[in-house]
């Protein structure tokens, strides 16, 4: 049965966006204070689940404790190993205050965590504990979003599962607040640049260790002011960005050196699922090929 995918707009639900992620950092920071450190950062994404983000189980002393967002309630709930459960609502606060109730309500379940409180991968960030400005939250806006990343993990689920190479999980970068499937050759890459506005370089020399495909979406930036998939590789071969790519509304992006397809075109089609996949196993097709990917890298996948 074809699934509606919810309607996604930039314009109207950016200023939710944008508060969204913010809360988001601090539970990603969180997780970045309590877990030991895995290549690419995988110790510290966020994950999707049937209620929004989850944060994962994370250590902390005698106990373990995990954060939740949950956008169909619209709360955020940290529990713990013990039994304890703290809930706190994500409307109507700024991110000051959304700080200080978290940290205040972590330190009543015995957890005490010291974070770095300046945003991530963000032009002229507002540490968290001053920042008045980013105080809106609209429900409809929240639930579209999550709704629209639980479509999107599926159709990554069956794109994943053709590749038999290292590949990351699906996961949810908090810095870039994307969704976010990386494939990888196998092959050392050149030694990266780095220079991301808000990261470290060794943050992005890791992640850019070796070859590298990937491949995500997210909500849009002021460079693309869309919700969006992106695809690109890593060194990014001759010819690539001339590629044939599928469907006819994906292109490349020459500023951002990423092929794009709009959410909308997806959103829009007769097919959702169908229309991504050509985009995700065509921008494949054409990285793999003209970089000399192993091509047993690609197996058939059984129809259901």
């Amino acid at each position: 049965m074809k699934k509606q995918w919810p309607v996604l707009s930039y314009e109207k639900g950016r200023k939710t966006y944008d508060t969204l992620q913010l809360f988001t950092q601090m539970a990603g920071k969180i997780k970045l204070a309590t877990m030991p450190w895995a290549n690419h950062s995988w110790n510290v994404t966020l994950h999707i689940t049937t209620s929004g983000f989850t944060t994962q189980t994370m250590p902390y002393g005698d106990m373990n404790f995990q954060i939740d967002f949950d956008l169909i309630e619209h709360m955020l709930k940290i529990s713990t190993s013990k039994g304890d459960l703290s809930q706190l609502s994500l409307e109507n606060t700024s991110v000051a205050g959304f700080y200080n109730t978290l940290f205040t309500a972590l330190k009543e379940l015995g957890i005490e965590i010291d974070i770095m409180t300046l945003p991530s991968e963000i032009v002229d960030p507002i540490p968290f504990e001053l920042d008045e400005l980013h105080n809106t939250y609209e429900r409809e806006h929240a639930s579209a979003f999550h709704l629209a990343l639980l479509q999107i993990q599926e159709v990554f689920m069956i794109h994943r599962s053709s590749f038999s190479g290292k590949s990351s999980p699906i996961h949810f970068f908090w810095g870039g607040f994307d969704l976010s499937l990386a494939y990888f050759s196998g092959k050392r890459a050149p030694h990266h640049p780095g220079k991301m506005v808000g990261m470290p370089d060794w943050v992005l020399q890791d992640a850019y260790s070796h070859e590298v495909r990937d491949a995500g979406f997210w909500s849009g930036n002021d460079g693309l002011p869309e919700a969006a998939f992106y695809c690109y590789l890593y060194p990014e071969p001759d010819g690539y960005k001339t590629g044939k790519v599928e469907p006819y509304e994906a292109y490349y992006h020459q500023t951002l050196g990423e092929y794009i397809l709009p959410y909308s075109a997806v959103q829009e089609s007769e097919d959702p699922q169908e229309k991504l996949l050509a985009f995700l196993n065509s921008t494949y097709q054409i990285g793999a090929t003209l970089a000399g990917w192993d091509p047993d890298f690609t197996v058939p996948v059984p129809k259901a």
